[in-house]
């Protein structure tokens, strides 16, 4: 069997646990990873207290092939993620010699590199750097650690610049079903179909339109030829039972 490569994610922010900032980005992560043949395999959100971002990352980057942040890498006191990783390693904070070029050259219109400004070219010992074309602040790359901002567009940015540089398996491929049914009464069909094929996964998802219940269902398989086939095939049970399946969902 081919190896299933998997990352976990840490999302680093008090204010994403207070709800002040809804994050965006366990979608276009997840998303990325997919394609790049990595599935997203666990995700922690967590405040910015370096014991427990310490806690989430050992489990994370011991857990799985790689492990992914977002958040706590920016210019002012309370972006400690670079540290909290340096602590969980065992190795100095330093100043990268590349990053401070960067931020020199980025900032050399924009009021010079000031104290604050220089949090941005810190790294733990020994790490590379993630090119950002967006705001000069690179991200950074340890081991199977990725440091990435937390903005999202910025984290779009660097995923960018990470694309095809990561050893990873096959991409998912996902075929939706929809139907006006209720998961409930077609969870044996669900069943059924899901132990129909190796490599098969079933979602369902249930939603309310149109004053009716209704559920979309995602088949998943690294092929995409028996994901269809499995896709069709629940259509037309769905049909027998008389449900009238919609291609691609509702």
């Amino acid at each position: 069997m081919a190896k299933i490569w998997t990352a976990g994610l840490a999302i680093i922010g008090d204010e994403i646990l207070s709800g002040r900032t809804q994050d965006r980005n366990i979608a276009q992560v997840a998303t990325w990873l997919n394609a790049q043949g990595i599935r997203l395999a666990d995700v922690r959100v967590v405040p910015d207290v370096e014991e427990r971002i310490i806690e989430a990352l050992d489990v994370l980057r011991s857990s799985y092939d790689y492990c992914f942040t977002t958040g706590g890498i920016g210019p002012t006191h309370d972006d400690i993620t670079v540290d909290a990783i340096a602590k969980a390693l065992g190795v100095p904070v330093v100043i990268h010699p590349d990053a401070r070029a960067i931020l020199e050259r980025y900032y050399a219109d924009k009021g010079g590199l000031n104290e604050g400004r220089l949090r941005m070219a810190r790294v733990p010992e020994g790490a590379e750097l993630i090119p950002n074309r967006m705001s000069g602040a690179p991200g950074i790359k340890l081991g199977n650690l990725f440091l990435m901002a937390g903005v999202p567009h910025i984290t779009a940015g660097m995923l960018d610049a990470l694309t095809g540089t990561l050893e990873g398996g096959r991409p998912l491929v996902s075929v939706t079903v929809g139907a006006f049914a209720p998961e409930s009464e077609v969870a044996d069909l669900l069943r059924q179909a899901e132990q129909s094929a190796d490599g098969i996964s079933i979602g369902s998802y249930p939603f309310f339109k149109e004053g009716r219940v209704g559920s979309n269902f995602v088949v998943r398989s690294e092929d995409e030829q028996r994901a269809r086939a499995v896709a069709d095939d629940l259509a037309i049970k769905l049909a027998e039972v008389g449900y009238d399946p919609v291609e691609g969902g509702i």
